[in-house]
């Protein structure tokens, strides 16, 4: 096949979905379907003190299946936490893994897969399709909207030696089936709603500029856009609705679908380095960088950017492309401001040498590929120095 024709070429790659209230309540009978008899609930201390929690643990073990639950998973997962649930995986035979919980539980989960099969360190595996076997079957049950690690090719993994978070690219890490369940969303803190709603939200965009975007994964990020902007102020309030968090977890969805087949860009790749070496909230780091990076890419994929901007309903009879740029920044500054995110943190000590250094780290991502423009590392230090030294 000639060469352009093979650059034309785009695949399409998700995991069997169940989407509905209560949904999570099918994972003994999914266990079952594949024949397993241990497994690992792969989750971390907050999700197991939710009231909805038992309720999984009791559809495995009703069908005479043994459970072996881990939860030694913080936020931001770290190496030596998947070689410690790998080889815990291995040493109580455990043969399929339910993960439960935002992305680092399910992230986790994915690389204890990997490394129980393929053997090796986790960050063996670093890059992209370096997974050479398909781990045991997974069943992920998404319990925040965001981070869409329930349908997609990516597992990010922190480098305790670097602490520089690094990205696991492969669709051998897809999961086998993604149980997707409003109910546990109700019991999100606002904040985490908001930081889990901005990283939806950025992946939809980044999936809608990557240079490796197609016509299908333009369906699933618009729409993601429009389900993410409409109900995330609504999702953060004390009288949200199950209608509101399924919206959102909607959205999350469509999210995945674009990014998982697209890529990210500049936005991931420097929130990796940011949140790897201070160890921040990634939904977080990527609220507070996407408006910069949207004002940098924005003259690089202008037509992209104006169909997002119809999808957020904003008027588009502005007179030049400058001025729909900035009337585009101003609307995602302004929601992630009235979810509560801050703009910088200035709290945060850093010094010129870790500026520089997550600087390096960042323009190295894999997600710096499919970003539209070739960043500078002057400019990716100037929005690292606006995070930490705001002006006036």
């Amino acid at each position: 096949m000639p060469d352009r024709a093979m650059k034309e070429l785009r695949k399409f790659v998700v995991p069997e979905v169940i989407v509905g209230t209560d949904a999570r309540l099918l994972a003994g009978r999914y266990v079952a379907h594949f024949g397993a008899r241990r497994v690992m609930v792969v989750t971390d201390p907050q999700v197991v003190e939710q009231p909805w929690f038992a309720g999984i643990i009791d559809s495995i073990r009703q069908l005479d299946k043994e459970v072996e639950l881990f939860t030694d998973v913080t936020e931001n997962p770290k190496d030596y936490e998947v070689m410690l649930g790998s080889e815990l995986f291995l040493a109580n035979e455990c043969d399929l893994i339910v993960a439960v919980g935002g992305g680092s539980p399910m992230d986790c989960a994915k690389g204890i897969g990997i490394v129980s099969t393929n053997g090796g360190h986790i960050l063996d595996y670093e890059g992209v399709d370096e997974v050479r076997l398909p781990g045991p079957p997974l069943i992920c049950i998404p319990t925040t909207a965001g981070t869409s690690a329930d349908v997609s090719q990516f597992a990010i993994i922190v480098d305790t030696q670097t602490h520089v978070k690094k990205a696991i690219i492969s669709k051998k890490v897809v999961p086998d089936l993604a149980l997707i369940d409003p109910v546990p969303l109700l019991t999100m803190p606002p904040y985490l709603t908001a930081c889990t709603g901005m990283d939806a939200l950025t992946h939809a965009i980044e999936a809608a500029v990557s240079n490796a975007r197609s016509e299908l994964t333009d369906v699933h990020a618009l729409e993601a856009v429009r389900l993410v902007t409409e109900n995330l102020e609504a999702a953060v309030q004390p009288e949200r609705t199950l209608g509101t968090m399924r919206n959102m977890m909607m959205g999350s969805l469509h999210a995945g679908f674009a990014f998982s087949n697209a890529s990210l860009g500049a936005v991931h790749a420097l929130a990796h380095s940011l949140g790897g070496l201070l160890d921040l909230a990634h939904g977080e780091c990527n609220g507070i960088l996407l408006e910069h990076l949207i004002f940098l890419n924005y003259p690089h994929a202008v037509s992209q950017f104006q169909h997002l901007s119809r999808q957020m309903k904003l008027p588009m009879e502005a007179a030049d492309d400058d001025q729909l740029r900035r009337q585009l920044v101003q609307a995602v500054s302004a929601l992630r401001q009235r979810v509560g995110i801050p703009d910088t943190l200035p709290a945060v000590t850093v010094t010129p040498g870790q500026i520089d250094k997550m600087a390096e780290s960042a323009l190295q991502d894999p997600c710096m590929v499919t970003n539209p423009k070739k960043l500078t590392k002057a400019e990716v230090v100037t929005i690292y120095e606006k995070l930490f030294h705001p002006q006036g």
